[in-house]
């Protein structure tokens, strides 16, 4: 998504009209009035790695180690992971600092995963000098072009008197409004010229309206909807977090009562034991919240934008209901799903507006209908997954373990997978902002350095890093960060010898013809010894507790290698093509 105002792109609109002018000016390089910015608009933690054309910043970073904590990944993708991870945690914005060419395109699949999962962060790379520009020069490429399509706003600084003005203008962006990542391009000449530094900071910028304002008109039209609806039911998403809403949300159902589904990153955004949330939606979500999508005569969805995982078939989803969008982004609405009332605006604001015009309610014979689909997946899948009578152990029964040692009060990190869904499935929530996971790219690789940026960002909570065998590969190098940070991940790899989401779909969908999903796995337990890490493999189900225990009393970083069950399954499903309430309970 590229935000346009006046048919204008964000990365043409060049004039701040408010500005905060904070101090005298000094005459510094561009290194160090990069390094001054960041301090200024409250950066803590930098995760990055040296190069040629990042050297000057790095050495004027080496004066700033008392304020500016560098982490020195072992990948450029780990940075911008990491980076995501620490800010879906503390809700600032991320940052990663990695040199030209090689160094700032192994961020590029960073950068889109933060577009489509809205997550602020700001990519600094190096770039060679402007005299070089265009030749082809060692370690060039355009990285301005490259990432445009997939970030909120990408730039390139050229002199290094426009350095405070670009950092103040990334931060604006990547925080406000729908956050997002913003890309700055730092020239090499860039980095080392003097200039009269002053620091700035942003809060308008001309034609870019990040806050659209609230239609009163629309407002009262949802609420008389609302008030008039018999069987309501609300869409959670990660808007919710982003804007800092939870607690309007609350406000909203428990005034009318409301059942509610969450969206996999809205998940956190209501305690998982909540009377009044239902589950989780989407393709391996719950069954209720699913079913009752396609039953609904309201539907009220909040900060999340219709994932083709959340609907299923477009042509068949919600069809018989009246639907209320609420978002802060325009693009959104209408994007997938044709509704009926659009509230444009800060969910925050939104909800706190519609809870003051909706009347106190209760739809008891409504809310009781779910129980029935509850109480079915329970007993043909929930209870078979985290009980077992016998056999080798289930992702779901180890996940649920975790979650109960930890009092439902840690961060779930996951890879992409099938231990994604099912840590999303089993892992319960009971604080905000506690699941990070890709959700739109899905990118693998993702877990274990966006778990090391949760820990910098969420010092005094526990990180539950759930992974799968190929995942953990994908950036096992990570490793080495986490060694040398002691960063206290605590790694539960779901080993199945497969990839197992493939091979699922190959099980279900291509007659079990398991093209190259198998895997080879090394000794993880070695690998974790030679990284000087605590760990332990369990195979039986009489040790797993213990394990868990042992786990989460070892100070620092852990790996626990629970071997499961080779060829299980993530159920429910909604196979693909299908309509979101015809779920599959077994395969």
């Amino acid at each position: 998504m590229t935000k346009k105002d006046n048919n204008k792109p964000l990365s043409t609109l060049n004039s701040p009209l408010s500005t905060e002018i904070l101090s005298t000016e000094e005459r510094i390089s561009g290194g160090e009035a990069l390094m001054r910015s960041l301090e200024h608009h409250g950066v803590k933690t930098i995760f990055g790695y040296p190069g040629g054309s990042i050297m000057p910043v790095f050495d004027a970073l080496y004066d700033h180690l008392n304020t500016l904590n560098h982490i020195l990944v072992r990948h450029e993708q780990g940075a911008a992971h990491a980076a995501q991870g620490l800010a879906r945690v503390s809700g600032e914005v991320g940052v990663c600092l990695v040199t030209s060419g090689p160094g700032a395109t192994n961020t590029v699949t960073g950068v889109a995963d933060a577009m489509i999962d809205s997550t602020p962060m700001v990519v600094i790379a190096g770039q060679v000098a402007t005299p070089f520009l265009g030749t082809d020069a060692f370690q060039e490429v355009d990285l301005v072009g490259i990432t445009q399509p997939i970030s909120k706003w990408s730039y390139q600084i050229q002199r290094a008197e426009d350095v405070a003005w670009a950092v103040a203008r990334a931060f604006y962006i990547a925080k406000s409004g729908r956050p997002g990542p913003v890309v700055l391009d730092f020239a090499k000449n860039a980095q080392v010229e003097m200039v009269d530094y002053e620091p700035l900071k942003l809060d308008f910028i001309r034609s870019y309206d990040p806050e659209p304002d609230v239609d009163e008109e629309y407002l009262q039209t949802a609420a008389k909807l609302i008030n008039s609806a018999k069987k309501p039911l609300v869409l959670v998403g990660q808007g919710v977090e982003l804007g800092n809403a939870q607690q309007e949300l609350r406000s909203f159902v428990e005034k009318a009562d409301l059942p509610l589904g969450c969206t996999l990153l809205g998940l956190s955004a209501v305690p998982s034991d909540h009377p009044l949330n239902k589950g989780m939606l989407g393709m391996h979500g719950n069954l209720a919240p699913n079913v009752k999508t396609n039953e609904c005569d309201v539907l009220i969805a909040v900060g999340m934008r219709f994932d083709d995982r959340v609907t299923g078939k477009l042509d068949t989803y919600a069809k018989q209901a009246k639907i209320i969008h609420l978002d802060i982004d325009p693009s959104e609405i209408d994007k997938n799903v044709k509704v009926d009332i659009p509230l444009l605006g800060d969910c925050k604001q939104t909800l706190a507006r519609l809870t003051q015009l909706i009347q106190e309610n209760k739809h008891t014979a409504w809310i009781e209908s779910f129980a029935e689909y509850a109480q079915q997946e329970n007993e043909q899948v929930i209870e078979k997954e985290i009980h077992p009578k016998e056999g080798p152990l289930n992702m779901g029964e180890v996940i649920r373990a975790v979650s109960e040692a930890t009092h439902h009060e840690a961060v779930l990190v996951t890879d992409v997978g099938q231990n994604q869904m099912m840590a999303a499935r089993y892992f319960k929530y009971s604080k905000n902002r506690s699941i990070v996971t890709s959700g739109g790219l899905g990118t693998m690789g993702f877990g274990l350095p966006a778990a090391i940026g949760a820990t910098f960002g969420a010092p005094h909570r526990t990180v539950c890093a759930f992974m799968g065998d190929g995942g953990l590969q994908m950036n096992i190098q990570e490793l080495g960060t986490i060694m040398e940070q002691q960063a206290p991940v605590k790694v539960i790899l779901l080993n199945n010898n497969y990839l197992g989401n493939v091979r699922q779909w190959q099980a279900m969908f291509f007659n079990r013809r398991y093209s190259f999903t198998p895997m080879m796995n090394p000794d993880y337990m070695k690998i974790a010894s030679a990284y000087g890490i605590n760990s332990r493999r369990v195979v039986k189900r009489e040790e797993l507790h213990d394990a868990i225990r042992e786990m989460l009393t070892t100070d620092g970083p852990f790996v626990l290698e629970a071997c499961v069950i080779e060829e299980g399954n993530v159920l429910p499903m909604t196979p693909p093509g299908s309509s979101i309430n015809q779920m599959l309970l077994e395969c």
